[in-house]
């Protein structure tokens, strides 16, 4: 996969948390600006491209925008990312990083964070409901470390409006996953006492997002990569 004009670009995934084992995939994120011009055809540029092995998915940068600031809790990876962590860094992509609490909003955050750990919770008793197989079980402990970790996390940004992508305990991660893929239901109380804590949590975050500075920031992204198009010919 070729793609040019990359922004910003990172391993995030388990790598990022700290939760990789020998042999565990890295996943790679980022965003990229479409040519200026290719926006005002007929029809518009792709606007995601993902590929595997590497695993790699990349956002246009007006997509990546929408996502940020819907919540989404994959895309606001990539700028909380370690300093080491970054593969390709441009000034649009620092500029990026330096406006990322504009992004934020309480309601938005605990929608996206809860959103996405209750999917991977119903995941966890889709799984309990049929044989117990090796790779069943793998599968429902990677869940049941994503519930922990995205209640942790989305938890974190919510009431500090810091997002730590590195877990604390690695280990304890792996043992949570480990006891949940044994018995499904236990990972209940956790996500119900992070519902509790969102819930009687004050947020430090505003009730809604910036827009108007992901906007001026998307508008200088547009016209960087502006190039004239011919000028048609007169008669």
């Amino acid at each position: 996969m070729t793609v040019t004009n990359i922004l910003l670009s990172g391993v995030v995934g388990s790598t990022a948390y700290g939760l990789a084992r020998p042999g565990s995939d890295v996943d790679r994120l980022g965003l990229f600006a479409a040519p200026t011009e290719d926006l005002h055809g007929l029809h518009g540029p792709k606007e995601s491209h993902v590929s595997t092995a590497p695993d790699r998915t990349l956002h246009e940068a007006a997509k990546w925008c929408r996502l940020a600031l819907g919540g989404n809790p994959t895309v606001m990876e990539l700028v909380w990312l370690p300093d080491e962590l970054y593969e390709v860094r441009t000034p649009l992509g620092d500029e990026l990083i330096s406006i990322r609490m504009s992004f934020l909003s309480a309601p938005r955050i605990r929608a996206a964070y809860l959103g996405y750990a209750t999917q991977q919770f119903r995941k966890l008793q889709n799984r309990s409901e049929g044989p117990l197989t090796a790779e069943v079980r793998r599968r429902t402990a990677k869940h049941a470390r994503h519930l922990k970790r995205l209640c942790t996390q989305g938890y974190e940004l919510y009431a500090t409006g810091r997002l730590t992508i590195g877990v604390d305990d690695p280990e304890d991660y792996h043992r949570f996953g480990e006891q949940v893929a044994a018995a499904p239901g236990t990972a209940l109380p956790l996500l119900r006492r992070f519902e509790e804590a969102f819930e009687e949590t004050r947020s430090v975050l505003p009730e809604r997002p910036d827009e108007t500075v992901a906007d001026a920031w998307l508008r200088r992204v547009r016209a960087q990569f502006w190039a004239n198009a011919p000028q048609a010919a007169t008669s």
